[in-house]
């Protein structure tokens, strides 16, 4: 799966896609979340191989795993969920 996602300047404004395409991680993402799965969206576009869909997965979790949290602050009356 190394290599599969790039991000290139002036391909969807620099967002990150699968290599040779204009689909971007979000864009798969999204398929994904409205409850397609990893063969429908093959099916759908099959410039694209299951591996492609399963960079992306991996890509958008890796990212998410080096954000920066920020709380708001605390002030009166305000509560964390629980």
């Amino acid at each position: 799966m190394a290599g599969r996602i790039v991000s290139v300047p002036g391909v969807l404004g620099g967002k990150p896609v699968i290599k040779g395409t204009r689909l971007s991680v979000e864009f798969i993402l999204e398929l994904l979340s409205s409850g397609m799965s990893v063969k429908d969206v093959v099916r759908e576009y099959p410039q694209l191989k299951a591996t492609d869909v399963y960079a992306a997965i991996s890509y958008a979790a890796k990212s998410l795993k080096h954000e920066d949290i920020i709380l708001p602050a605390l002030s009166k009356g305000f509560r964390l969920p629980s």
